[in-house]
């Protein structure tokens, strides 16, 4: 697989300022080398939905192996407040943290740690704002890719939004979220060849324009792709043109060459009422097997309505709004420090406080456990731990809602697995490349696992995501400790 950064880019310096005026001032107040814990989480479902989807783990350790400082970033740097000896450090740039992450593919919940850095301060300080980037994008695009697939009850998704994505690589790395989160193919070229998911797309309305004629447009298509034809019949008129021209080039070019259309694509008009006076014309001419595609600016909420009202549409292409996740375009990852190392190696929590609930951080070295029903396979809870707890899953164990704590919910007959998967180990990678496929399958596998209730688009079960007693207790009293002052 190609990967997203090469030695021709360097985006080392794609960071906010403060995260280099931070890290000369570790450097200069001896603070450098002090090892810190860094938690990546998100607080707030997009859409209000029920989950979101983790994305963008490679991209991240694509950018943690390309790491380093040429001497245009150092002189750039010069003369703007840093010491020399942080500039000497960043030329000689070692990465050696410790890095965990949430599989690409997996449900993730608010408030839990999906990306986890262990390194020196100095280092561990400086990924905040790639990883913000790389995972808030792409986990964001795959969600959405999934909660449209989902409303398509069956039928294929195409993503075609490389033309309104809002850059290159949000076009790029945007279909490749896509197609994780279920979409079947993409309109990007540049994935099919990079990440080997499957190019899609046929004719644009350009060419029914070109040649004179809607007819000798669609004879010229079907003798040059007979084996996958499919024609854009809303050039002129769908119903009066467009689908008996249709028709008449499948019976003149296709059927006497043994072989059938693949389909139409309706890209205007009332597509629900369009689709089904369609579906007649194509089943009374005898190509029932002629799929229908329907695009135009479609989301889940459209093509939910469209299959409610009948729509005879066998496959959907969705640009703009899956792309820039128009409804909802921003998922609110924050990346904050949750603990460090004294100089005899105890971890000493830390937490910030604020008044607005939602934005108190979860102290201490965490570990993620997903919790399995045994007879279901169903995820019933997550539960936040001390990195060290051992949880019993041969015992009850009694869930309780961290913040509403007379919430309580006693658990039998689970498996409880470990989420969070080591991707990096003293700055040397020891993460297994997947393909975007597998990836896709896994996903595919996840989302299953969860109840129905959690897939509502409106007002989805809200999942449990608990708290060890020893965690709940650590934060508790950090609160308590802090309130005093």
């Amino acid at each position: 697989m190609k990967e997203y950064y090469d030695s021709k880019i360097n985006l080392t310096m794609l960071t906010d300022f403060y995260e280099l005026t931070m890290a000369n001032g570790y450097f200069q107040y001896g603070y450098k080398d002090t090892i810190g814990y860094f938690d990546m989480f998100y607080r707030n479902i997009p859409d209000h939905g029920g989950f979101v989807i983790m994305c963008g783990v490679q991209q991240v350790v694509d950018y943690l192996n390309n790491l380093k400082f040429t001497d245009e970033d150092i002189e750039y740097l010069r003369g703007r407040g840093f010491c020399e000896g942080f500039l000497d450090y960043l030329k000689n740039f070692d990465f050696c943290c410790d890095v965990w992450a949430i599989p690409e593919g997996t449900p993730v919940f608010p408030g839990e740690p999906i990306i986890k850095v262990r390194g020196p301060m100095l280092q561990a300080q400086f990924l905040e704002t790639m990883i913000l980037l790389i995972i808030n994008h792409q986990s964001l695009i795959a969600t959405k890719a999934n909660r449209v697939v989902r409303a398509s009850e069956g039928r294929a998704v195409m993503e075609f939004g490389s033309r309104r994505a809002q850059s290159a690589q949000a076009a790029i790395l945007g279909a490749r979220a896509a197609y994780i989160g279920g979409c079947i193919g993409t309109a990007c070229t540049l994935d099919g060849r990079d990440y080997d998911i499957p190019a899609l797309g046929t004719m644009a309305h350009s060419w029914v324009q070109l040649f004179p004629s809607e007819y000798e447009a669609f004879r010229a298509y079907a003798e040059a792709y007979p084996d996958s034809c499919t024609l854009l019949v809303d050039t002129f008129n769908v119903l009066k043109s467009g689908v008996p021209n249709a028709i008449k080039v499948f019976n003149e070019v296709l059927v006497p060459q043994g072989k059938r259309p693949k389909g139409i694509r309706i890209d205007s008009g009332d597509i629900t009422y369009l689709s089904k006076k369609a579906r007649k014309m194509l089943d009374d001419a005898g190509f029932p097997d002629c799929g229908i595609c329907a695009s135009n600016s479609l989301d889940e909420y459209i093509i939910r309505d469209m299959l409610l009202q009948g729509a005879k549409v066998d496959s959907f292409g969705v640009g703009e709004r899956l792309i820039t996740s128009s409804s909802h375009p921003v998922l609110d990852g924050v990346y904050k420090l949750v603990a460090i190392e004294d100089k005899n190696g105890n971890i000493i929590p830390k937490i910030k406080i604020s008044e607005n609930v939602t934005k108190i951080t979860t102290p201490c070295n965490k570990e993620v456990y997903r919790f399995y029903d045994k007879e279901t396979g169903k995820a019933e809870a997550d539960v936040l731990t001390v990195c060290g707890e051992v949880i019993d899953d041969s015992q009850p164990y009694l869930l309780f809602d961290p913040n509403y704590t007379w919430k309580q919910k006693e658990i039998t007959n689970y498996v409880a697995k470990p989420l969070l998967v080591k991707i990096f180990e003293n700055g040397k990678c020891i993460a297994e490349e997947k393909s975007a496929k597998e990836i896709q399958d896994y996903c595919k596998e996840q989302i299953d696992t969860l109840w129905d209730e959690c897939l509502r688009f409106e007002h989805p079960h809200q999942y449990w995501v608990d708290y060890s007693e020893k965690l709940y207790n650590t934060k508790f009293n950090l609160l308590k400790e802090f309130s005093s002052k």
